[in-house]
């Protein structure tokens, strides 16, 4: 009687090492985050009040909304510079829509839909005409910017009508309190863990991130799948627009200026590589947690922005650096 063959899923696993585990990328990413928590708990006794971490919250919920598209685009080895000022072109659609006397949940359809136009435009020059996704970008940065500044100037719109600042503004559970924003973030974040971890859709992006010509030989819609991820973006990037408006209340040319930088830091500091085939959402969100509690922290003793921004790019740099050089000293012992 023939033997049952061994299984292959056994075969490819090699023997279980503890060190692997240790420099999982998610592994670091939580044991700093642990640090920035103790380190925040030392610093200022405010740091721990359950609303001033609720407050936190509403500072990053709408840049972590768009940084888990983003991360899916840069596991394809796509990216889109233009995200935030798909939140600027997005806003000023809201407040001319607002003008004309439309109601809360018209403008937040507006948002979606000016965000998914400008998804789809940066996807179709990126899949249909073979432009790089970081030329095309740039460029379309630079588009919706002017149109929205074109079109305010210096001038603002801050008209809205009753009931606009609730999603923005609100709580979705008053205790724990947790902001509509937050809580949205926390949903998504699931739902795309799912899709990317969970299902055959998850196993392509991967296979194209590793290689998109083989994925392309293997029956996968390659270019399909990133316009719709580039079309995802700017959606996410449109219900953003939509929370970040209803929050602080009145729309700007400038609005969420600079914020495609925070967003590209939260994804690769959530060890999405940007050489693709490589990430994890979980990485992502403990990211956002890490970035988010670490500013809070520093905001708490008065420490100015432009050294949070320092402290912030140096905390990427060491801990992209970190994993290779623990690697390499391993490797060497070895």
């Amino acid at each position: 009687m023939k033997s049952p063959a061994p299984r292959s899923d056994v075969l490819d696993k090699g023997p279980f090492r503890w060190s692997d585990f240790f420099l999982r990328w998610e592994f670091i990413m939580a044991l700093l985050l642990v640090g920035i928590v103790i380190l925040g708990t030392v610093i200022s006794p405010y740091f721990l009040d359950i609303w001033t971490l609720s407050d936190a919250t509403f500072n990053f919920s709408e840049k972590a909304i768009i940084a888990l598209p983003m991360a899916l685009l840069i596991l394809t080895r796509e990216i889109d510079l233009s995200v935030a000022a798909i939140i600027a072109l997005a806003s000023l659609a809201m407040g001319l829509c607002a003008g004309l006397g439309y109601g809360p949940w018209t403008l937040a359809a507006v948002g979606l839909i000016v965000g998914l136009l400008c998804g789809v435009f940066n996807g179709v020059l990126v899949t249909k005409v073979g432009l790089p996704s970081i030329v095309v970008t740039i460029g379309t940065m630079s588009l919706f910017r002017g149109l929205a500044q074109v079109v305010m100037g210096d001038q603002a719109i801050t008209t809205y009508p009753a009931g606009f600042s609730t999603l923005g503004q609100g709580y979705l559970i008053k205790w724990p309190p947790i902001a509509y924003s937050f809580g949205i973030f926390l949903i998504l974040a699931a739902i795309f863990a799912v899709v990317l971890h969970r299902t055959a859709t998850g196993r392509r992006l991967f296979a194209i991130g590793n290689n998109p010509t083989a994925a392309q030989f293997s029956g996968i819609p390659v270019d399909r799948m990133k316009l719709v991820l580039f079309s995802l973006t700017g959606m996410m990037a449109g219900l953003a627009s939509f929370l970040l408006t209803s929050r602080i209340g009145s729309t700007r040319s400038n609005i969420a200026l600079g914020w495609e930088l925070d967003i590209i830091t939260m994804v690769i500091l959530g060890g999405v590589s940007i050489a693709g085939g490589v990430g994890s959402i979980a990485g992502v969100v403990l990211a956002v947690f890490v970035l988010g509690l670490a500013t809070l922290a520093l905001s708490l003793i008065n420490v100015p922005g432009i050294v949070i921004s320092v402290l912030m790019g140096l905390l990427l740099i060491t801990s992209i650096a970190a994993p290779i050089l623990i690697r390499r000293v391993m490797g060497y012992r070895s």
